[in-house]
């Protein structure tokens, strides 16, 4: 019995057809990340140091636009949002602190909330915290942000719009996937 090998032919019609499977391929990818990126999650260069040292100059994260389509923001949560005014054309990543309705007041960098006794937590705030800066009563549906790098930061202190409306957050920053992986959770 003689096997004969089968010869590979490459004709002009096997390529074209190879190319044209190769470039739906790639048309179908990235397609799928586009919608992924535009409605699932998102990623950013964090280009300023206003929430070092939890999030570092340079670092890259990623952002979930989900979190908030059935939940609401929690005081705390680290999320993206669209700039407070037209002087910046990128998004910016901050620390929530006060939520619609609360009284923020902050008094020898210590924030307190609607008069209470006890500051809240700052163990995540870069160095010590310092500065007057009044009270501000958060409007329905916005917040008022803070970056971690208190001392450095553009925020809700001193914005002439300090406020992030709840329609202006893109998501929550889940993870630093550059240079070094951490869940920001």
């Amino acid at each position: 019995m003689v096997v004969e090998k089968e010869e590979k032919i490459f004709t002009k019609e096997k390529v074209i057809k190879e190319i044209k499977s190769t470039l739906i391929t790639l048309a179908i990818i990235v397609v799928i990340a586009f919608v992924i990126n535009s409605t699932l999650v998102t990623q950013a260069h964090v280009i300023s140091g206003s929430m070092e040292n939890t999030i570092m100059t340079g670092s890259r994260v990623v952002v979930n636009r989900t979190a908030y389509a059935f939940n609401e923001p929690e005081r705390f949560d680290i999320i993206m949002f669209t700039a407070p005014s037209s002087d910046f054309s990128e998004p910016f990543i901050k620390r929530i602190i006060g939520l619609p309705n609360e009284r923020v007041e902050i008094i020898d960098g210590l924030v307190f909330i609607n008069g209470a006794v006890q500051p809240l937590d700052n163990s995540f705030v870069k160095g010590d915290a310092w500065g007057n800066y009044g009270y501000f009563i958060v409007p329905d549906d916005s917040f008022f942000v803070l970056g971690d790098n208190w001392n450095g930061s553009s925020d809700s202190r001193h914005w002439a719009n300090r406020f992030v409306p709840r329609d202006s957050i893109y998501g929550r920053v889940v993870l630093e996937f550059f240079p070094t992986p951490q869940i920001l959770d």
